[in-house]
């Protein structure tokens, strides 16, 4: 048998991981996009919108549903930014803290389960390589931006 790519070990993980999320989150009648919204978003505070985004690594227009969705469902409300007249606040209704906490025992419970089968050596290793292979991406140094001459 041929070897697997690192890409795709990667890629075929974390379709599983987030198939799983989907079917606990399905229990609820919830996304996984639903879920890591909510563990995002400051239960005291709330979140500016625009901080959001860059904060779960999503586009806007995904985003833009989901928090659509979400505010449809009663989980989330928009105020006003008090800080920033111009943005709004994303912030949690009870419901929203309800299954905010839900999500985060889903997330948590994950961890035990990787935890308990896995020694810490080899997470400390896992986590060594994740790290590496994200600094290759953010430094650009898998594939080097060429310039554009004129």
């Amino acid at each position: 048998m041929k070897e697997k790519t690192i890409d795709y070990i990667l890629r075929a993980t974390w379709m599983q991981v987030q198939k799983m999320y989907n079917e606990e989150a399905g229990k609820k009648e919830s996304t996984m996009a639903t879920g890591f919204a909510l563990i995002s978003i400051d239960p005291e505070e709330g979140t500016p919108s625009t901080a959001l985004g860059p904060k779960m690594g999503m586009e806007a227009t995904s985003l833009s549903r989901t928090l659509k969705n979400m505010e449809e469902k009663g989980l989330i409300e928009r105020r006003p930014n008090p800080a920033d007249g111009r943005s709004v606040l994303i912030c949690l209704t009870p419901f929203g803290r309800e299954m905010r906490d839900y999500s985060k025992q889903v997330v948590l419970r994950f961890d035990e389960a990787v935890q308990e089968a896995v020694s810490e050596e080899k997470l400390q290793t896992f986590k060594q390589v994740a790290n590496t292979i994200l600094d290759l991406i953010h430094s650009k140094k898998i594939y080097p931006q060429e310039k554009i001459s004129q």
